[in-house]
């Protein structure tokens, strides 16, 4: 008997709500973004030197949203869904 009632109280509670698996999907997208920008750029030649690897897009954009992405992630995570905005 005690060990039904603690079976159906813990059966349908997800960690995370839905507010933490948008934020935590946007995080994933900024990740996938950055990687994406940071690609490429490299020759078919070894010996012919190409400067694009050193762009802006490469060396700056790309690893600021790697980083803003797994800082919303860190975010997402300890966000309490379960909070009250109204006190």
């Amino acid at each position: 008997m005690g060990e039904q009632k603690r079976k159906e109280e813990s059966k349908s509670e997800f960690i995370f709500g839905k507010k933490n698996y948008k934020f935590l999907f946007i995080g994933l997208a900024f990740i996938v973004i950055g990687f994406i920008l940071m690609a490429g750029g490299g020759s078919d030649d070894p010996n012919v030197f190409d400067e694009s690897i050193y762009s802006w897009r490469r060396i700056r954009l790309a690893p600021t949203l790697v980083l803003i992405g797994f800082g919303i992630q860190v975010y997402a995570i300890l966000l309490n869904p379960n909070k009250d905005s109204k006190k």
